[in-house]
C-alpha cells in the first residue's frame, strides 16, 4: 500500500509549521498557555474535520495528520487534538475562538480544563456535554498540560458514542507523539555533535550512536501505524479500534524511548529548568498516559488478536 502524503495534506502540515515556528518557540512555552492558536484558527486547522455545511473543510483524519505532528514537533501547549477532534461534534467550537476539553472513561482529570469553554465528558453510555464545570487543580508531570479533577451536575448528551470519538482521540494524540518524539531525537543528535568527552563529540561513540538509531527506528515503525489507523477510521473499518490501540501504543513507547535517550544523551542538565529539553520530556510522558498507556492499548490488541479479530483493511 502506498502510504505517501499528497501535497495538500503535507501543505497543510508545512503552514502549521510555519505558524507555530513563529508564534510558539520555546520561550512562549514559559509565558504563555495558548501560543499559536489563533492562527491556527485563521488558518482552519480547527475546523478541518468539520463538513462544509459547518463552514469546516471537510477533511478527514488522515488529511491533518501531518499538521497534528507539528503541534506535537512545537510542543504546543492547550488541548489540541481535543479541540480539532470534538469539532465535529460542537460546531461552534470549530472557529478555534471555542476551545474543548475532554475526559475520557477511567480518566480521573482533563487537562487544559481551565483554559476550555466547553467539556466533553465520554461514558460507556454516550458523550455528555459539560458548560459549567467545578475544577480542582491536580498535580501532574507536564507544565504546559496542567490537569484538574472536575465536577458537574448539569449536562446535556450528545448524540456521537464515546467509542469512535475515544479512538480518534487516540489516533490524533499518536500522531502528536511521533512529532514530540521526533523533536527529541533531533535535539538529542544536535547536543551530541557538540558535546564532547575525552577529546571527541559524545556522537562519534558506538553505545550513543546505538541508542539514537534505536529511536530512529522506534519512531519509523510506528508513524505507519497511525497513518494505518486514521486510514481505518477515516473509512469506517471494522477493526478501526484496534488499529488506533497499536498507533496509541507504538507512538508511546516511541516517544518514552525518545525522551529516555534524550536523557542519556544529555546528562543532568537534560531535566533542569534552562534546558527547554525539558518540555519536550514532560509532553512525551504526559501524552503517553493520555486515553490509555502503551500497556493499555497493547492489551487490547491482544485480546482483539487472541478473540479471533485478525481482520486486516484494506
Amino acid at each position: 500500500m502506498n502510504f505517501a502524503f499528497t501535497d495538500e495534506q503535507l501543505a497543510l502540515g508545512a503552514a502549521v509549521r510555519d505558524v507555530l515556528r513563529d508564534a510558539c518557540p520555546p520561550a512562549a512555552l514559559r509565558t504563555e498557555r495558548r501560543p499559536g492558536w489563533r492562527g491556527l484558527a485563521e488558518l482552519g486547522f480547527f475546523a478541518a474535520l468539520l463538513p462544509p455545511e459547518h463552514d469546516g473543510l471537510g477533511l478527514g483524519l488522515t488529511d491533518v495528520l501531518p499538521a497534528l505532528e507539528e503541534t506535537g514537533r512545537a510542543c504546543l501547549p492547550g488541548p489540541v487534538a481535543e479541540t480539532a477532534v470534538a469539532a465535529p461534534l460542537l460546531p461552534k467550537a470549530a472557529g478555534g475562538e471555542l476551545c474543548v476539553s475532554v475526559v475520557a472513561p477511567g480518566q480521573a482529570y482533563a487537562a487544559d480544563a481551565d483554559l476550555a469553554d466547553l467539556l466533553v465528558v465520554l461514558r460507556p453510555d454516550g458523550a455528555r456535554l459539560v458548560q459549567a464545570a467545578e475544577l480542582t487543580p491536580r498535580p501532574g508531570i507536564d507544565p504546559c498540560r496542567p490537569l484538574f479533577a472536575v465536577a458537574y451536575d448539569a449536562y446535556e448528551p450528545l448524540e456521537a458514542p464515546a467509542g469512535p470519538v475515544l479512538h480518534r482521540l487516540a489516533v490524533a494524540t499518536a500522531a502528536q507523539l511521533v512529532g514530540v518524539a521526533k523533536e527529541l531525537l533531533a535535539r538529542s543528535v544536535a547536543y551530541a555533535r557538540v558535546r564532547t568527552q575525552f577529546g571527541a563529540p559524545i556522537g562519534s561513540f558506538q553505545a550513543v550512536k546505538h541508542r539514537l538509531a534505536d529511536v530512529a527506528v522506534a519512531v519509523e515503525f510506528a508513524a505507519p501505524l497511525v497513518w494505518r489507523a486514521a486510514l481505518a477510521l477515516d473509512a469506517g473499518a471494522p477493526a478501526a479500534g484496534r488499529d488506533a490501540s497499536a498507533a496509541k501504543a507504538a507512538a508511546g513507547e516511541a516517544a518514552a524511548l525518545a525522551a529516555g535517550s534524550a536523557l542519556q544523551v544529555h546528562g543532568a542538565v537534560g531535566y533542569t529548568d534552562e534546558l527547554d529539553l525539558r518540555f519536550w520530556l514532560a509532553r512525551a510522558w504526559s501524552l503517553g498516559a493520555a486515553y490509555g498507556t502503551s500497556a493499555v492499548h497493547r492489551e487490547r490488541v491482544r485480546a482483539a488478536l487472541l478473540g479471533g479479530d485478525a481482520r486486516r483493511w484494506p
